[in-house]
């Protein structure tokens, strides 16, 4: 199931190309780091091969991917809604019972640290909860594709190692993963780096 983009380039109006001449296949069990300074694409990137956007030119083949999931920079949450409620409700949509989805939640939370905030409502997380938490909703949602931005960007180096060890757990279960990135321990894990800076020359 990978996902092949073919000469792939974006301009905003009649700007100045922010990449251009980008081909990659992004293969299964996978983990891709784009990487570039900020203004050079990393997050429009990730809107291209969501499907979110339209490339100036080239394309995306994404035929066999059923389920994407996509992590923003600043996350996006029900603000009265618990936790526990926003890592549940994709393991029932996918078919699990609420207690056998509420126990899989349980060892999500846990994964990222937020096993003490399950009660918490989204909107008294902190920035960096917040983050971890739509990590693991994410990762419930059992996506073909997952994209993130900047997953590291409010976090303590010691949560920032939880999810760089979740992202590798995922594509090991056979996701296709896609981190825009500032962070060298990010871009280091991962097994294949996109510079944009190399692609807008």
């Amino acid at each position: 199931m990978p996902v092949i983009i073919h000469e792939l380039a974006h301009r905003f109006g009649l700007g100045a190309p922010l990449f251009s001449r980008l081909s990659v296949t992004l293969e299964t069990g996978r983990r891709y780091a784009v990487v570039g300074p900020s203004g050079s694409g990393k997050s429009t990137l990730l809107g291209l091969i969501a499907g979110a956007e339209t490339p100036s030119s080239g394309r995306i083949d994404r035929d066999d991917v059923s389920r994407i999931g996509w992590v923003f920079q600043n996350p996006q949450g029900v603000p009265g809604r618990s936790a526990l409620d926003h890592v549940v409700l994709p393991l029932i949509a996918s078919g699990l019972p609420r207690l056998r989805a509420e126990g899989e939640a349980r060892m999500l939370l846990t994964r990222f640290g937020l096993a003490a905030r399950e009660d918490s409502r989204f909107s008294s997380l902190s920035g960096g909860e917040a983050q971890r938490l739509m990590l693991a909703r994410a990762i419930a949602s059992r996506p073909d594709l997952l994209l993130v931005d900047e997953p590291t960007a409010q976090l303590d180096p010691a949560n920032a190692s939880t999810v760089v060890d979740a992202l590798g757990a995922l594509a090991d279960d056979g996701a296709v993963i896609v981190v825009a990135t500032h962070d060298p321990r990010i871009r280091d894990a991962c097994d294949v780096v996109i510079d944009l800076l190399d692609l807008s020359r």
